[in-house]
């Protein structure tokens, strides 16, 4: 059997239990997740996350995590659905070009 040049993924990482804090880390490294989705499910504000993660991740992963979050325009549902509605015309837009 030929091996392929994409690696193999041989532990799939599943959804942590709701009730443990790690969901939380889980949900905000989660790109579709939204803060208000957070805080409907635990209770726990945007600020809340934010020191949740800085406590648990290292300084290094923390720093990664706020970089990411800030640049992306989707940990808010407002601007997620915002980014969606302009995606959409976007793909719709370029749908009937030849």
């Amino acid at each position: 059997m030929k091996k392929s040049h994409r690696p193999q993924t041989k532990v799939i990482k599943t959804q942590p239990n709701m009730n443990s804090p790690d969901w939380i880390i889980w949900a905000a490294w989660a790109d579709r997740i939204t803060f208000e989705e957070i805080k409907e499910k635990t209770g726990k504000s945007e600020n809340q996350v934010i020191k949740i993660m800085r406590n648990t991740l290292k300084p290094s992963s923390f720093k990664l995590w706020r970089k990411r979050v800030h640049s992306k325009s989707i940990k808010h549902r407002k601007k997620f659905e915002y980014s969606r509605k302009l995606l959409r015309k976007k793909v719709n837009k370029n749908k009937y070009q030849f």
